[in-house]
Parts: C-alpha cells; sequence; structure tokens
C-alpha cells in the first residue's frame, strides 16, 4: 500500500495528506471510496454541490466496518455551498452534511466559493446547484463573507469541524479574512495546473502558514466531459512535450509528473479517477523528484487559464477580475 506525506495545518498541527481523492463527478461513489481507502488513500475531498455525499459516506464506513481504517485515520474535507452562507444557514448545512457521510465532524470545512445566493431549503432541492429555481434564475443574498467566516468558526467551538479554510479566494479576500478572523484559516483550496500557476497567491499562502490545496491538477481534463469550449481549445497537457519527456525520462505517466510538479513545490492534490489503476498511480506521486530545471520548464507553460470561473458558465459573477 502507497502512504504519502503530510501537510501539517495551521493553527490545529492536524496532518492533512498531501495526496487525496477528489469526489468531484466520481462515479460509483461507494466502491470508489472504498477501494481508494484500500489503495491507501486517507484524504477524501468532498462538497454538498457534488451531489454524492451520501454515497462516500456509505464508502467509508464500509473501510471503517471491515478495520480497513479507523474514522480518525482519515481526513475528510467538505465544503459550504454559496446558498448557505447566512448564519443561520452555515451550520444547518454543516449537519446535513455530516448526517449524510454519517460523521460526527469534518476535518476541514472550507467556503466553496465567495459568492453569497438565496437560500434554497434542501427539502425544496438538493443540493441546490446556483439557480434559486433550478433553471437560470440566479438571485444574489446581501450576505457578506465576513458573517459567514463567524458562522464558519462556530463549527469549530461546537467541534463540528476541526479546520476551517475557504476555496476560490483571491489573495485580495486572503488578507481581508486574515484581519477579520478570529480562527485563522486552515487551508486556501484553488484552481491549479501549469496553465493556471497563481505564484503570488501560492505565495502569499506560504507567507502566512495557509496550506494550499490545488484542484484540476490535470488542466482541461476535468472540463472536457463539460464540453466547455475553453477546456477544448486548449491542448492537452497530457500530451505537451515538455510533460511527456519528463514522463519519459522518470518512468512516470504524464498525471504523475503533474501531480508531483504540485506536490515537490508542498501543494496538495485532489485527483478523482474510477480507475483502480490510476487511483494508484494518482497517489505514487511522492516516490520520484523531478529537478529544479524540470519544475521551471512546467512552470513557464503558465497561460493564466482558468477553466472553473463562474463568468464564464453563468455570465456573472467575475470573482477572479
Amino acid at each position: 500500500m502507497v502512504s504519502t506525506p503530510t501537510i501539517t495545518l495551521k493553527p490545529t498541527s492536524q496532518k492533512m495528506p498531501q495526496v487525496g481523492l477528489g469526489l468531484w463527478k466520481v462515479t460509483n461513489t461507494a466502491d470508489t471510496v472504498y477501494n481508494a481507502i484500500k489503495t491507501g488513500y486517507r484524504l477524501l475531498d468532498g462538497a454538498c454541490d457534488y451531489g454524492n455525499e451520501k454515497e462516500s459516506g456509505d464508502g467509508l464506513k464500509r473501510a471503517i466496518d471491515e478495520g480497513i481504517v479507523k474514522r480518525e485515520d482519515v481526513f475528510v474535507s467538505s465544503k459550504l455551498w454559496n446558498t448557505f452562507h447566512a448564519k443561520e444557514h452555515v451550520k444547518q448545512l454543516a449537519k446535513k452534511q455530516l448526517a449524510d457521510w454519517g460523521l460526527e465532524y469534518f476535518d476541514l470545512f472550507l467556503i466553496h466559493f465567495p459568492i453569497a445566493l438565496e437560500y434554497v431549503d434542501p427539502a425544496v432541492r438538493y443540493p441546490p446547484g446556483w439557480a434559486y429555481d433550478g433553471q437560470n434564475d440566479i438571485r444574489s443574498a446581501r450576505v457578506p463573507l465576513q458573517q459567514t467566516w463567524e458562522a464558519m468558526e462556530e463549527l469549530v467551538d461546537e467541534g463540528l469541524a476541526k479546520n476551517i479554510g475557504v476555496a476560490n479566494y483571491q489573495g485580495s479576500l486572503v488578507l481581508d479574512l486574515l484581519r477579520y478572523c478570529r480562527i485563522r484559516p486552515s487551508v486556501l483550496q484553488i484552481e491549479h495546473h501549469p496553465y493556471l500557476v497563481q505564484k503570488d497567491l501560492i505565495d502569499l499562502c506560504k507567507a502566512e502558514d495557509i496550506a494550499v490545496t490545488g484542484y484540476s491538477s490535470f488542466g482541461p481534463q476535468s472540463f472536457l466531459v463539460l464540453k466547455w469550449k475553453k477546456a477544448c481549445d486548449s491542448p492537452t497537457l497530457f500530451t505537451h512535450e515538455t510533460i511527456t519527456t519528463i514522463a519519459k525520462k522518470h518512468g512516470k505517466t504524464p498525471a504523475q509528473v503533474l501531480l508531483r510538479w504540485a506536490t515537490q513545490r508542498g501543494i496538495a492534490v485532489i485527483p478523482k479517477s474510477n480507475s483502480q489503476n490510476r487511483l494508484l498511480e494518482n497517489l505514487d506521486v511522492t516516490s520520484f523528484d523531478m529537478t529544479p530545471e524540470e519544475l521551471a520548464s512546467i512552470s513557464a507553460l503558465n497561460r493564466n487559464l482558468r477553466f472553473n470561473n463562474p463568468i464564464d458558465y453563468l455570465g456573472k459573477f467575475s470573482i477572479f477580475a
């Protein structure tokens, strides 16, 4: 079984595995989670919006029941969706998500986007998605991020989350959060791949002792199934000459090189896969080192090309402007 290094989170000193399983778009979720845990995964990254938290919990429970792991061996991360930003709804959602997972606490709970939307009762539709009516009516809510963060801090106070953090924040929002927080963010989760390196943002987080988790490590690959134009028009990283040359030199796959480029620079990764072979390959990405020149050549592919940008698929919320 492959093991993975850990990252020590501030301020709790809890150790988060550097390589985990991302659950966005994962199918046969219970089996995939169970098999991932058997393979050696100890970080599971979910979210309300993924719509598969109950199945994820089923897979985790099976692994625990069979004695493969104990609850404390697995680092479970989830996210607060946009429609639950109001103070009175943060705890409501966290408790529902914990119930879906069959857990008493999350190891990490993140604000998914810095976007507050009008509340949708889970009894009406869950997960609620972006639109108030489930179609095209997208309604903003007048909820400041500080109010949402204060409610997140209460989750820690009550033992519902050990660590809290944010996702899809830019540097200015991170700096603002650090000015008003009572409990500092442990993690920032961002889109991160060679086409979107975000060096300044990562350097800011390192200076502030905020761990960084990168999603969409393979660039356009995750978005091809959605037929998003940016992804379809972008050369795949799996066949890029820079990546394939380095992969051949080290006897690794292009996917492993892309993940090692992140992990060797201190960033956590959460690749997803429904394939057992790729689950194993994706976990085995800290057993080799690239040269500084190889790392720099991959970083040089940067285009500031972001695939997960709400303005592209919603026509509003220019949060990365």
